[in-house]
């Protein structure tokens, strides 16, 4: 059990925006149990953490990102999505777990030291003869205390058949399937409060073939794991899709039985009006990756479309990755990784839902307020420090429970 005590403020970013001043969070089993002024409610003695000059608010939550990209940063700076991967599919080829270990430590660091405590990855390429690369960044990610949901990735569809990525980085069917079940069966754990979970993460539809999108499915459904995969990003995607598959991306993803309640999809900036209603109606959840997608000159994500359309199971879920992510966004400086819009303070029951766009504005007032006040010389003369939650600690959801 611990406390963090005397904070200058927390942000317990509940539905009536409650900023504490003076005010402590405990943490007891992996999870925030109290938070207020004083001391809590406890007999037990917890070990206490000094929170004076502290501002805490949740840990962050980073929903998409490429860890091996992190060490082939500024490559195509006039290219977008597709002369971008066609310039560094080589450069990945040559991948190995010593290389996806140093990528890890570098954008893991770089996620913990913005605020970031559960973060995913998806990895898809495994050259041939290659082993230890998923190993490599899950053992990182436990050595620096991340709660981590790390996507077994897939190719299948080289240049031979069709697809944009050289044969010598994809793989076969039966072994990517193979790799990907004993992944789940090794690495995952469902538990509540879990440190590490796998999801099935085909990559896209210009890298892997409609069998392995549907036998992928097929397995994240039977080991009750998530989905992932790339979507709708550019309009080279777009055309290929309609004159590969006759059908626009999200039209495709339908057809493949690849939405619902346990996908959450990396991009969708070009999708209209259909596609949005269609996320909506099956609950499938969205990844926004602006700093990427205006890196590579795809598009802006019509984020507040997809947040204000209302369906029977509400509105897709909306996330935004951390700054050095996405295609291409490994390229862009750290940034601030918003809360998963599903994470919120310790609830105040009763209290009216606010909606997303609205917590999102909540938070950047938060963010200038606390800014201005350190210019003015409030505090240490270095302003408030940001403290994400200790070891990877979430804040609670409905029924305190936690997981990736």
């Amino acid at each position: 059990m611990i406390l963090l005590e005397g904070c200058r403020v927390v942000v317990t970013m509940d539905d009536a925006g409650t900023e504490l001043e003076n005010g402590s969070v405990l943490i007891d089993g992996g999870v925030i149990s109290w938070i207020g002024q004083g001391r809590p409610p406890v007999r037990e003695q917890p070990d206490v953490v000094d929170g004076r000059g502290l501002v805490a608010i949740p840990g962050l939550i980073n929903t998409h990102h490429h860890l091996y990209q992190t060490l082939t940063r500024v490559h195509a700076q006039q290219g977008g999505l597709f002369d971008w991967l066609r310039e560094l599919y080589p450069i990945w080829a040559t991948i190995d777990a010593e290389w996806e270990r140093t990528a890890a430590e570098v954008g893991l660091a770089e996620l913990a030291l913005s605020g970031c405590s559960t973060t995913t990855d998806h990895h898809y390429v495994f050259p041939s003869g290659v082993i230890g690369l998923l190993e490599a960044e899950i053992e990182v990610a436990e050595q620096l205390g991340l709660r981590f949901h790390p996507c077994r990735g897939s190719m299948d569809l080289g240049q031979s058949n069709g697809g944009l990525p050289p044969d010598r980085v994809v793989e076969d069917i039966d072994s990517i399937l193979a790799a990907t079940d004993a992944a789940i069966q090794r690495f995952h754990d469902p538990a509540p409060g879990s440190m590490r979970r796998i999801a099935v993460g085909p990559c896209s539809p210009f890298s892997v073939s409609e069998r392995l999108m549907r036998e992928s499915t097929a397995l994240a459904r039977r080991r009750k794991v998530r989905l992932h995969t790339h979507i709708a990003e550019t309009l080279d995607e777009e055309s290929y899709c309609r004159t590969t598959f006759n059908r626009r991306p999200l039209e495709l993803l339908e057809d493949l039985g690849f939405l619902g309640p346990d996908v959450w999809l990396a991009h969708c900036v070009h999708v209209n009006d259909a596609d949005i209603r269609r996320l909506a109606a099956t609950a499938t959840a969205v990844a926004w990756c602006p700093t990427s997608n205006m890196r590579l000159g795809s598009g802006f994500a019509p984020a507040r479309e997809m947040i204000r359309q209302p369906a029977r199971r509400g509105a897709p879920g909306f996330a935004h990755d951390q700054g050095t992510q996405g295609r291409g966004g490994d390229d862009c400086p750290p940034g601030v990784a918003s809360g998963d819009p599903r994470r919120r303070g310790v609830p105040r029951p009763g209290r009216r839902r606010l909606d997303r766009g609205r917590q999102a504005r909540r938070y950047r007032a938060f963010c200038h307020r606390r800014a201005d006040a350190s210019r003015r010389g409030g505090g240490s003369g270095r302003g408030p420090r940001l403290l994400q939650s200790g070891s990877g600690a979430a804040p609670l959801r409905r029924g305190k429970t936690r997981g990736p």
